[in-house]
């Protein structure tokens, strides 16, 4: 059997010690374990698929490309694909469970339109599982279409403000990255319109809308259009070849990039609101840190031998 390769939101378990709930646990996602609620009144797969019918019709996307399937007692909620079929899986109970210790009905409602999101940018297809540009991006849209739905900001901001992790892990971003995010989203819906309608125009806040035909290819760096949003950045070389450099957003994890000779090129960092260039140095490589908003020029010193950033004036 093929196997699994979930995208993960939640991962949660019970621990009890005879008849009483234990010290407060943290899952190996970085989520704080909700007590179990002995009262329950989430239905079955039948208002789930309503639900997410709803948000999808708040994303304008009319060709819905996954399959809902109920799991009881799995403790979790996820997206994931399966012998080529596109799945969220989910158990109630644990819907039910963040609900009651969020105190509000929209935290399970966020939890799923957080796995609409990885569909929607078709994260689950890459099989690399969770990573925090992809939780981000999935953060941000869950906000979009929270706002479109009704949900306040801090509705739906509640569960990732009860059971996120302050600490950021391999795969999952830090609580205050998700909600600047799930932030993010929020206000890019407002800016397009009224809540509870679906989007029709662009956008020009840091969060790609949904364009309706959910064939986003995932974290790209081209979220919204750099001509109108001024926080993009611009980094030029002064060299008369093209230039090799490298960028990360977390300072961890760094990607080639090529800069054209006498052309900028654009960027926006997708996890926070800076990121870093790393430049060949004389003892191995020097990091810089880009905030948005602000361009940058790469300099070579020929009497040193070195690279070196420096911020354009505006």
């Amino acid at each position: 059997m093929k196997k699994l390769t979930p995208i993960v939101i939640f991962v949660l378990a019970l621990f009890f010690t005879g008849n009483e709930l234990s010290a407060q646990k943290v899952t190996g996602c970085g989520y704080i374990v909700p007590p179990r609620q002995l009262k329950q009144s989430f239905q079955s797969v039948y208002e789930a698929k309503q639900v997410v019918t709803s948000l999808l019709g708040k994303a304008n996307w009319q060709n819905e490309n996954f399959t809902i399937l109920e799991q009881n007692g799995i403790r979790n909620a996820y997206a994931t694909i399966s012998r080529g079929q596109r799945l969220i899986i989910y158990d109630n109970a644990f819907l039910e469970d963040i609900d009651a210790y969020a105190k509000t009905k929209w935290a399970s409602i966020s939890v799923m339109a957080h796995e609409v999101g990885h569909h929607y940018y078709n994260h689950v297809v890459s099989g690399q599982g969770s990573t925090v540009p992809t939780e981000i991006e999935a953060d941000a849209f869950s906000g979009y279409v929270m706002q479109k739905e009704g949900a306040t900001l801090e509705q739906s901001l509640a569960a990732m403000n009860a059971i996120a992790s302050d600490k950021q892990s391999n795969t999952h971003p830090a609580k205050a990255a998700r909600l600047e995010a799930i932030t993010r989203g929020w206000n890019a819906a407002k800016a397009n319109g009224t809540a509870g309608t679906a989007n029709t125009g662009s956008s020009t806040p840091p969060v790609k809308p949904p364009t309706g035909n959910g064939s986003g290819t995932g974290t790209n760096n081209t979220n919204t259009d750099p001509n109108v949003d001024p926080s993009w950045i611009a980094i030029t070389v002064q060299s008369q070849q093209d230039e090799i450099i490298l960028l990360s957003d977390d300072g961890k994890k760094f990607e080639q990039v090529t800069v054209k000779a006498g052309q900028p090129f654009i960027v926006k960092f997708e996890i926070y609101q800076y990121g870093y260039l790393r430049l060949p140095y004389f003892n191995g490589y020097r990091n810089f840190k880009l905030l948005h908003g602000k361009d940058y020029s790469i300099l070579y010193n020929r009497r040193t031998k070195n690279w070196t950033v420096v911020e354009v004036p505006n």
